[in-house]
């Protein structure tokens, strides 16, 4: 129910945007997120946008990354910046009603970046 695109191989310094998009219908009513798993590392969040309200972001990222949501395209992004190679890892993006556990997954997308 969630398809996430845009992964690649990216410079140090440069950015990339991630797409996931929701075959949920009613998807606006759903809080958001990005988590990634590096090669060896547990998951980890990243950063969540709730379906109201402001984003957050984990203090990894704080500054580079930002989360934003289209509702009418059913849509949520993570725009890059700034990429390090410790960002290298495959990114998901999850959804959730609610409070509680993430329980819509997407397949993940790899993002590499080189040094």
């Amino acid at each position: 129910q969630l398809q996430a695109y845009g992964g690649g191989l990216v410079q140090a310094g440069g950015s990339l945007r991630l797409s996931c998009v929701a075959s949920i219908r009613t998807f606006s009513s759903y809080s958001a997120a990005w988590f990634r798993q590096a090669p060896g590392k547990q998951r980890e969040f990243v950063g969540g946008i709730p379906r109201g309200g402001s984003a957050e972001y984990a203090d990894s990222v704080k500054g580079r990354f930002t989360i934003s949501r289209d509702n009418a395209k059913n849509t949520v992004y993570l725009q890059m910046t700034s990429l390090k190679p410790e960002d290298t890892a495959v990114y998901y993006c999850a959804a959730r009603l609610g409070i509680g556990h993430y329980n819509k997954w997407g397949q993940g997308t790899l993002v590499t970046v080189s040094s």
